[in-house]
């Protein structure tokens, strides 16, 4: 920017470090005078008066023009007062794009923090400007769009109004996996750093002929341990929360942005050998690819022919000492846009849809899943108007001969209708039915092969969000046409400056059995809740602590109270991002079924056998601001008949910003008397990730499972050519573990595949 510079608003004579310190003072002043006014305008977008180049350089007069929102308040440490580092942001747009530039002043802006180059950063102790575009005034979704000082992107979506996952039965209500193409770059002066952004009116979805929408900005500042927002927040709440989002008015009502369709092909290629069964090497081409078509600005339609999903990584692995199933995730791209229209039905324990059950299937013969290719599928979603939103999804997979699986098709329909500003209630039906008589035979419906659920969930929020919840009712059917096959329950959630509140109730029929969706257990209803009391020190290292309680009853008319668990915690926030908790817990479970505790395929507690011990949990996470840092967790005592030593966390170095190194670690030594096992169970995961530059990556899994024998080294190389358009070289490796006293046997692989894979993004 330099000598460019035409505002009056900046004094480049600021050359010393005393001066510079004069003028911070003043914005500073300025900025708390506005926050005690409380000013609450919003900010008017005009249309762009002379071309925009993004090059992180403001010497366009459209910038000169447009209206400055400044006057940013701190969320954290405190929430009294303006920000200790002035942030100023313009905008304005043209047929194409929102513009976006952001002047981040700082005492010293080149000794920033990043994770690394490697997009969609996410974490509080980074430096970085973030922009939430809230384009239907719902509060409850928004488009988000980050840039750190060197230059990386970050895009993502936020449902459910940005409330914390606790208050969501544990659903994150931000998700940073959804990609899509904008433009930008960044640049560091000696007295602040540059964000400046262009953003398709294509990339996002709004409704045409409307006047406003909602937005905030949000800064994380480093040096200063501070974030701050445009919107004040109160800091008891989640920086992305869209309940205080203030308006951005648009000088002339949008317009319909025209055809707006894109094509994403992709070609694969893939070879691989199991030595565990002893197959010969196959080798495989595949192509396919992708379709987005905008119906209408808010509507869009996702095609998908032979889909190909090799660019996800692989799932970290876990030391699985549940009786239950355990939930991941979904990462794939088609399923990622609007996916709380499909995704955030029910709770936790009892999702009627879950996505990735489409694409895999279960091999019964040996317990292992497989992967389950897909023929095509389309997908349609949005908003037909502010109040009303739809999704309807279909897709057929194919058939597997081998495991005596017929081509099944799942369809899912759900429509949701907003109720007041932040309310909606949302009904759902999905289908899995089962195609071919048998297998090779005619492509037909096989009416005795299919699974139904329907669902109905109301969201209820407040417009302060002191208050949310949710009642719902599911059922599912199946041929069989048995009873108990329900799910319902109701949550409420409570926080306020010194409060925290959630409880929520559950039942689950013992013959509830939603096939596409993921309920680990049935048969039981639940109680649980947990409170929290927040103390907010005036100062010192510590920005907020607070002691909580919380129980959970788990039961069913048969066996009367099966699981039970109390706690009284404690939790710290400190000033340096760092994090510590801490738990003692008594605990109840009673065995229906028999059940190993060791993890390690031993002779079994008996059925009909109850248990009650005590252990203490404990977790601590170390400020990322440092290049070292860690994390640390336990859960360690008693267990079950016996006792159990657990220690797991992570040890990060970080080569700012190249390199990012980090081991991944789980111990545990479990003792039971005779005849049971005894174990002690390793995973161990180093993690090795170069970001060689904003567009090549490179990373490397290792993990070593104890627990499954295994050892699997997966290496990934990403070259991100053009926006949303990617190279990928993947290499993975599976091998025996733990035989003869060895950490590895390099003489007995189980797996082995390379997979080259190309995709491009076209907009036509």
């Amino acid at each position: 920017m330099g000598g460019n510079r035409k505002n009056c608003y900046i004094v480049d004579t600021l050359n010393t470090r005393m001066k510079f310190k004069l003028f911070l003072s003043i914005l500073v002043l300025v900025q708390t005078c506005m926050f005690l006014n409380l000013k609450a305008q919003g900010l008017l977008i005009k249309r762009a008066s002379t071309p925009i180049t993004i090059d992180g350089i403001m010497d366009e007069d459209a910038w000169e023009e447009a209206d400055i929102a400044d006057g940013f308040n701190q969320i954290f440490p405190y929430d009294s007062s303006a920000a200790l580092t002035p942030t100023e942001v313009r905008m304005t747009y043209d047929d194409d794009f929102i513009y976006v530039m952001a002047i981040m002043y700082s005492e010293n802006p080149h000794d920033v923090v990043v994770s690394s180059l490697r997009r969609d950063y996410k974490g509080d102790a980074y430096d970085g400007f973030t922009v939430v575009l809230d384009t239907y005034k719902d509060k409850t979704n928004a488009f988000v769009f980050g840039l750190n000082p060197f230059g990386v992107q970050r895009e993502g979506l936020i449902t459910n109004g940005g409330n914390s996952s606790s208050s969501n039965n544990g659903v994150s209500s931000f998700s940073l996996t959804w990609d899509n193409k904008w433009y930008s770059e960044a640049k560091i002066y000696d007295e602040y750093w540059i964000a400046e952004m262009a953003i398709p009116f294509k990339t996002i979805r709004y409704k045409e002929n409307m006047d406003s929408w909602l937005i905030n900005f949000y800064r994380i500042d480093s040096h200063y341990e501070e974030k701050s927002t445009w919107a004040p927040i109160p800091r008891n709440l989640e920086v992305l929360n869209l309940s205080f989002n203030k308006e951005l008015k648009w000088d002339k009502p949008l317009q319909n942005p025209g055809q707006n369709i894109s094509l994403i092909p992709y070609m694969a290629v893939k070879t691989s050998k199991d030595h565990e069964g002893q197959t010969p090497s196959q080798t495989k081409f595949s192509i396919g690819g992708d379709a987005k078509i905008a119906l209408s600005s808010s509507l869009n339609l996702d095609l998908t022919v032979n889909p190909d999903f090799s660019q996800v990584e692989t799932d970290q692995q876990v030391t699985n000492l549940d009786r239950f199933e355990i939930y991941f995730p979904e990462q794939r791209q088609f399923f990622l846009e609007n996916a709380d229209l499909f995704a955030s039905f029910g709770s936790s324990d009892a999702r009627p849809f879950f996505s990735r059950r489409i694409g895999v299937a279960r091999d019964t013969s040996t317990g292992t899943n497989i992967m389950n290719p897909l023929y095509f599928g389309g997908r349609m979603s949005g908003n037909i108007n502010n109040k009303w939103r739809v999704g309807v999804m279909s897709i057929q997979a194919a058939e597997e001969k081998d495991i005596n699986l017929p081509s099944t098709n799942y369809t899912v329909a759900s429509v949701q209708h907003r109720i007041g500003q932040r309310s909606n209630i949302a009904a759902m039906i999905v289908s899995k039915q089962a195609f071919q008589d048998s297998i090779g035979g005619d492509f037909t419906t096989n009416p005795a092969a299919w699974n139904r659920t329907v669902a109905v969930d109301l969201n209820l929020a407040t417009p302060d969000a002191k208050w949310s919840g949710k009642g719902y009712y599911h059922h599912s059917f199946d041929p069989d046409g048995m009873d108990s096959t329900f799910s319902y329950g109701a949550t409420a959630n409570y926080q306020t400056y010194r409060w925290q509140i959630n409880s929520d109730y559950q039942s689950i029929g013992a013959n509830y059995n939603p096939e596409a969706g993921f309920t680990p257990r049935t048969d039981f209803h639940q109680l649980r809740s947990t409170v929290y009391y927040n103390l907010y020190p005036s100062k010192g290292p510590i920005q907020s602590h607070a002691p909580g309680f919380d129980f959970d009853v788990l039961g069913n008319k048969t066996y009367g109270n099966t699981d039970w668990d109390i706690n009284l915690r404690y939790r710290i926030d400190f000033r340096n991002t760092a994090e510590f908790n801490m738990s003692l817990r008594r605990q109840y479970i009673y065995l229906f079924r028999s059940f190993d505790p060791s993890g390690s395929d031993g002779l079994k507690l008996p059925e009909d056998s109850e248990y009650a011990y005590n252990y203490i949990e404990a977790e601590y996470k170390s400020s990322k601001r440092k290049s070292f840092f860690y994390e640390f967790s336990t859960k360690s005592g008693q267990y079950f008949n016996g006792t159990r030593v657990n220690l797991e966390g992570t040890l990060s170095y970080r080569f700012i910003p190249w390199a990012v190194t980090s081991v991944n670690f789980e111990y545990n030594r479990i003792r039971l008397p005779e005849p049971y096992n005894d174990s002690n169970l390793y995973l161990i995961g180093p993690k090795f990730d170069f970001t060689f530059t904003k567009n090549i990556f490179w990373t490397t899994y290792i993990q070593y499972n104890s627990q499954i024998n295994n050892m699997n080294v997966n290496t990934r190389f990403q070259w991100r050519y053009q926006p949303v358009s990617d190279l990928y070289i993947v290499y993975t490796d599976n091998y025996f573990a733990g035989i003869d006293n060895r950490f590895i046997d390099f003489n007995r692989p189980k797996f082995r595949a390379l997979a080259i894979k190309l995709t491009y993004w076209l907009n036509l």
